[in-house]
């Protein structure tokens, strides 16, 4: 069995409240190998305009995403406490930056020194280029999809606020607290998104993806003499609830190994990059996608 070294450590990880969520399964990817978890969610409406789809909040879809969405922490918190480990969760929207703050003291004053920091909550809308008067027969960007509408103030606000300045503010906070504690350790995963480069139809949220893989090279170089490493993990599409039985059939044929993602596939991503395996890796971007997306060059 490989030692990953992280027992007794003490992992952040926002965004993780969807119990089907890629941040519920990295929470308790790192709870299996002993480390304390605190779980920062946002319990929420996701209300942007999506196309007409079956509205059985029981199988995937978004619908079912929806209501997912709308849960607290507890689910997650309760399945990682009958893995053996600790959790304990906060509530807070990330558009506000004094938020991050609240959240670094609240675990340190339940676990101590945070060793682990995973950035995985995201802001999702789809918008584009193009003016409202030729959207009106556009097709949505999947099955049931969200319609897309044109880039506004609080539509790029929304997205970078949460996307891209919350993991800047976020990475700042756990390397200052390191520094000043003298401490030699540490890991930061950023999740973004295949297609980060650029996306029609999603330009806001692909564009504050790919802000933060700048924000984590840079990371990386600036506090690697600190002991912390920095580094990306990009899926593809991921099963979190959101993609239909009829979605998953539509986009299964893009994929060369001809499955949707689980979240399980991008957890052990972020498990490997926090594990003593990866202590000579720092600043690099895995993608997690099943060979998706390969013929635009990622």
């Amino acid at each position: 069995m490989v030692n990953t070294g992280l027992k007794g450590k003490v992992a952040i990880i926002t965004g993780a409240n969807n119990p089907y969520g890629i941040g519920a399964s990295i929470a308790k990817a790192l709870a299996s190998e002993g480390v304390k978890i605190f779980i920062h969610y946002y319990s929420h409406d996701a209300n942007f305009p999506v196309a007409k789809s079956n509205d059985n909040r029981n199988i995937p879809g978004l619908p079912f995403y929806f209501e997912q969405q709308k849960k607290n922490a507890d689910e997650v918190v309760q399945a990682i406490q009958k893995i053996g480990s600790h959790a304990e969760a906060i509530e807070g929207d990330l558009r506000n930056p004094d938020l991050v703050k609240r959240i670094f003291d609240k675990a340190e004053s339940i676990y101590g020194q945070v060793d682990i920091l995973v950035n995985n909550a995201t802001e999702y809308i789809a918008d584009t280029f193009l003016p409202d008067m030729l959207l009106k027969d556009e097709e949505p960007l999947w099955e049931g999809g969200p319609l897309k509408s044109t880039i506004s103030a609080d539509s790029h606000d929304r997205h970078f606020f949460v996307n891209s300045r919350a993991v800047a503010i976020s990475m700042a906070e756990f390397a200052r607290r390191l520094i000043i504690k003298n401490g030699r350790w540490g890991r930061i995963i950023n999740i973004s998104a295949d297609c980060a480069w650029g996306c029609p139809g999603e330009i806001s949220y692909r564009a504050s993806k790919y802000a933060i893989e700048s924000y984590s090279r840079s990371a990386a170089a600036e506090l690697g003499p600190y002991g912390i490493t920095v580094n990306i993990v990009s899926p593809g599409p991921i099963q979190t609830g959101y993609i239909s039985p009829e979605g998953e059939k539509a986009i299964i044929p893009e994929i060369p190994l001809r499955r949707v993602g689980k979240p399980e596939d991008v957890a052990n991503a972020v498990l490997f990059f926090t594990s003593e395996q990866a202590n000579w890796i720092t600043g690099q971007l895995l993608f997690v996608h099943g060979g998706h997306r390969m013929a635009l060059g990622q």
